[in-house]
């Protein structure tokens, strides 16, 4: 009995919450569609690696009503984004565009790559052969 009751709490725990309260939710089911793929794509500035439409932080909240708000003033998608990178800057895209202020987080993989190869290849060389060792 007990190993099923760790079970169900186990099983209720890895099912996926969604953030978004229901009274978020907006009437018209198109805008509500087209909320949920905008909150999808910008990232909560609390969690980081988490979008609004995920997190249940308060900053995230404040972003999905804020989304809801333009979107139902009339905004377009783009003008969506623009109002909110204008407010927050591009580091709350999930996927910031290559510009020159962003392109440390393009390159930083690549640099750390190579630099983590260079140390390899260096550890290798030092390690002494077959024939040095006899």
């Amino acid at each position: 009995m007990k190993r099923l009751i760790i079970f169900l709490f186990l099983i209720i725990m890895e099912s996926p919450s969604f953030a978004v309260l229901p009274n978020e939710i907006l009437k018209n089911p198109e805008l509500e569609t087209r909320a949920r793929s905008i909150s999808q794509n910008l990232r909560c500035l609390v969690c980081q690696n988490q979008s609004i439409d995920d997190s249940d932080a308060s900053l995230a909240k404040d972003l999905r009503v804020i989304v809801r708000e333009r979107l139902t003033a009339g905004d377009s998608d783009e003008q969506v984004f623009n109002y909110v990178v204008a407010r927050y800057g591009n580091f709350v895209l999930l996927q910031p565009p290559v510009q020159s202020d962003t392109m440390i987080l393009w390159a930083a993989p690549f640099i750390l790559m190579v630099v983590a190869l260079g140390l390899a290849i260096n550890y290798l060389r030092k390690q002494p052969t077959m024939d040095e060792e006899t």
